[in-house]
C-alpha cells in the first residue's frame, strides 16, 4: 500500500514550499504513477491545520497536490501521528507493508512511520519522496536523521527507482 502523507499545496508550490519542493512533487508524482499502475492500494492522509495555519480546512494550502482517485480514501487529521483519531488502522491490511512519502519528515512522516512499525508493519521509506523546512539545520540534513532513526528502527529506505509494488 501507498501511504502518501500532508501531500498538499501549503507545503509542495509557492508561495512558503519546502526547499525541495520541485524534486520532491515529481518523484512523489512518479510514485503515485507507479502504484496506481500495479494496481496498489493509495491511502491519503491531509492535515487540518488550525485557523492561522496554511492548511486550515477549505484553504487552497489545504488542498491536495495530486488529485485522488475514486475510490482512494482520504484520511483528515489533526496532529502529526496519522493513526491517531482517525481509521487509518482500518485501511490498512494487518502487518502488511506500507511504502510512505510526504511531507514533513520529522512531524508526520516520522510520527506515523514509527507508529507503522510499532503495529507490525513493514514499513519502506522512500528517500526522495519526503521533505521539510529548514530549521535549525538545513532541511536535507533533517530529512537524513529521520531516515537513520527509521531505519534503526526496522524500516526500509529507498529511492523512488527502487521501489516496485
Amino acid at each position: 500500500m501507498l501511504l502518501l502523507i500532508d501531500v498538499q499545496r501549503n507545503m509542495l508550490e509557492p508561495p512558503t514550499p519546502v526547499p525541495a519542493w520541485e524534486s520532491v512533487s515529481t518523484a512523489i508524482g512518479a510514485l503515485l504513477d507507479r502504484a496506481r499502475a500495479a494496481g496498489e492500494p493509495v491511502v491519503w492522509v491531509r492535515n487540518n491545520g488550525g485557523p492561522r495555519d496554511p492548511d486550515v480546512p477549505g484553504s487552497p494550502g489545504w488542498e491536495l497536490v495530486h488529485r485522488p482517485l475514486d475510490g482512494e480514501p482520504v484520511i483528515d487529521k489533526e496532529v502529526p501521528d496519522s493513526f491517531a483519531n482517525t481509521d487509518l488502522i482500518d485501511l490498512l491490511p494487518p502487518a502488511g507493508h506500507v511504502v510512505v512519502a510526504g511531507m514533513q519528515s520529522e512531524y508526520c512522516v516520522r510520527e506515523t512511520s514509527l507508529t507503522a512499525l510499532a503495529l507490525g508493519h513493514e514499513v519502506t521509506l522512500v528517500s526522495d519522496a519526503h521533505a521539510t523546512y529548514d530549521a535549525d539545520r538545513p532541511a536535507g540534513e533533517i530529512a537524513a536523521e529521520v531516515e537513520r532513526e527509521l531505519a534503526a528502527s526496522g524500516a526500509r529506505i529507498a529511492r523512488v527507482d527502487e521501489i516496485t509494488f
